[in-house]
């Protein structure tokens, strides 16, 4: 498959092939915006999109992902935010924040722009040879309470249960506390079962002690589209398991926006809108669903020529 001209409200010109290999833009027709490195926006976010931002720049700029690979240093979701409120970042692409975050915006009298653009489900990973393979919620819950403690009490071996957990600032770690845990409080981890990229607590899952005995959790798209998950394996949660299709229908039950941001207020030409308006566009979402994520709009992965 082959991005080519992307016809849009605001004609924006952008090529891309499936490998992601740059090619060069075509000329322009008068009134089409074009991106350039100097007026492309500063991007941040979070950890799981920082593959959606490469391809984002490299369509629009007509670059490699190695080339633009110095335009998407995202800060992670919680610190991206504060980059956008103290004017360091021009529009993020970001799990939704911690409260927190809400918290020192009302202080701030900050106002931005914000829509859904993707939609993600927080997923549980166990060793592939851990014989359970659904959970329920309330099971969850009293693991990460400290209640269950073995995996025989959940229709596994008798092992004791390890349940990694993300460090406080992670997106997947508000998305656990306000999803999953609600009022219940997770249990203090030791230390060695806090890990602050998304990568290494997978990697913790799959090897802890060359044993199934290790949970966690992570965002779908990390875990299936990135191939993160070779050697461990999803459950299921009350029965259901996840795919892009329960994710999409709501019938999977812990699910998280993925969010554009920008300040509020800025021009229709401002670079920053007009990307802003992109992603949210029918070709924008088509390039976010290319790329492995969930797409808010049912656009399949095939753009238009």
């Amino acid at each position: 498959m082959k991005w080519t001209r992307c016809v849009i409200p605001l004609l924006v010109v952008c090529l891309l092939t499936a490998a992601c290999g740059a090619q060069q833009p075509q000329e322009p027709q008068p009134g089409q915006f074009v991106f350039t490195r100097e007026n492309f926006p500063r991007l941040d976010g979070s950890t799981s999109t920082v593959p959606l931002g490469q391809a984002i720049a490299s369509v629009l700029l007509g670059e490699s992902r190695e080339d633009v690979s110095d335009l998407v240093q995202f800060s992670k979701t919680t610190q991206s935010y504060r980059n956008l409120m103290n004017g360091s970042a021009d529009l993020l692409i970001a799990a939704e924040p911690a409260e927190t975050i809400w918290e020192e915006k009302e202080a701030q009298g900050f106002d931005w722009e914000m829509a859904p653009f993707a939609v993600d489900g927080l997923v549980f990973l166990v060793n592939a040879d851990n014989p359970v393979d659904s959970l329920t919620t309330e099971q969850i819950q009293k693991i990460y309470t400290g209640e269950i403690t073995n995996w025989s009490q959940v229709g596994g071996e008798d092992r004791e249960i390890v349940p990694f957990q993300r460090n406080a600032t992670a997106g997947s770690q508000t998305a656990m506390i306000q999803q999953v845990m609600g009022e219940l409080p997770l249990m203090d981890a030791p230390a060695e079962y806090v890990r602050g990229e998304m990568g290494d607590l997978i990697e913790a899952v799959a090897a802890y002690d060359n044993s199934p005995a290790a949970i966690g959790y992570t965002v779908y798209y990390y875990a299936e589209d990135m191939e993160m998950a070779d050697g461990l394996k999803l459950l299921s949660v009350d029965g259901v398991s996840p795919s892009d299709e329960t994710i999409r229908s709501g019938e999977y039950p812990f699910l998280n926006n993925y969010y554009v941001l920008t300040a509020a207020g800025l021009a229709e030409d401002d670079p920053a809108k007009v990307l802003y308006d992109w992603i949210l566009s029918e070709e924008g979402q088509r390039l976010v669903a290319h790329e492995g994520y969930v797409s808010v709009l049912d656009v399949g992965t095939e753009a238009s020529s």
